[in-house]
């Protein structure tokens, strides 16, 4: 029997019969990745506790003898970051629901990423410590985990005649949500599946894509550039992943109740 371990982040957990759970993770060496716990439903002293969303594990699997198949065992498991404080908040867990959701579904099963764990534990960390705001983490995983993905929007020129950001006229500029980039006055189609950001919100933007994610405090901006910048990524992320989750809605639910 060969036994593999990984540091990980619980994605997802499923009951499965009376006694078992199913855990989806994100490790750091292999991806995402689906262990059956056994027993995790009725055991006092095995995982107590432990195997809760979000939280950041020490694990140790087996994929089994011979030729039995079905999913890996997951055989022990420790603590390494709780993030209890996510857990205790609603806004915080609709975020932290939300940022899972999107690498449960876009990250294929066995698909190595140390950006994107490395991205989603340290915003994680920044949720449960409030060493961040919500709006700021919201922002930069979306931005950064599409970007990492092979969807990198485009903020420096026009995305069909490459005009640069200064020689554009007016204070909005047109992006294009199916390109992935912003769109010039003359280029831009007057068509549906375009927003309008301003010229602050986009450098807002470019500025998040590409600083050391532990400089990210220094950030002061409008509340425009927030606005502006939800709006474009939570339209952008859903385009290209798809569809929209269901955690995305619930997190919309939750900011309007907020607002009220």
């Amino acid at each position: 029997m060969s036994y593999l371990s990984s540091p990980a982040i619980i994605l997802r957990v499923t009951e499965h019969g009376d006694y078992d759970k199913i855990i989806t993770f994100f490790t750091l060496r292999r991806g995402k990745l689906s262990l059956m716990a056994k027993g995790a439903k009725k055991s006092i002293k095995r995982f107590a506790g432990i195997l809760e969303l979000f939280s950041v594990l020490n694990l140790v699997w087996t994929y089994g003898h011979g030729r039995s198949r079905g999913l890996p065992i997951l055989h022990e498991a420790s603590v390494v970051h709780p993030f209890g404080q996510i857990r205790t908040n609603i806004t915080h867990t609709a975020y932290a629901s939300y940022w899972c959701e999107l690498v449960y579904l876009w990250m294929e099963q066995g698909q190595k990423q140390v950006s994107v764990y490395k991205l989603l534990e340290h915003v994680l960390g920044q949720l449960n410590s409030g060493g961040l705001s919500e709006e700021t983490l919201h922002i930069t995983f979306q931005l950064r985990f599409i970007a990492i993905n092979g969807f990198r929007p485009g903020f420096d020129h026009c995305g069909i005649c490459g005009r640069t950001m200064d020689q554009f006229q007016g204070s909005s500029v047109a992006f294009d949500v199916r390109r992935g980039g912003i769109l010039c006055e003359k280029c831009f189609p007057g068509k549906q599946g375009h927003l309008f950001l301003s010229k602050g919100t986009i450098k807002f933007l470019a500025w998040v894509l590409n600083a050391p994610l532990e400089k990210l405090h220094r950030l002061r901006f409008s509340n425009q550039a927030i606005e502006e910048s939800l709006r474009m990524l939570e339209t952008f992320v859903p385009y290209h992943l798809g569809k929209e989750t269901k955690s995305l809605k619930f997190l919309k639910q939750v900011r309007a109740g907020l607002a009220h």
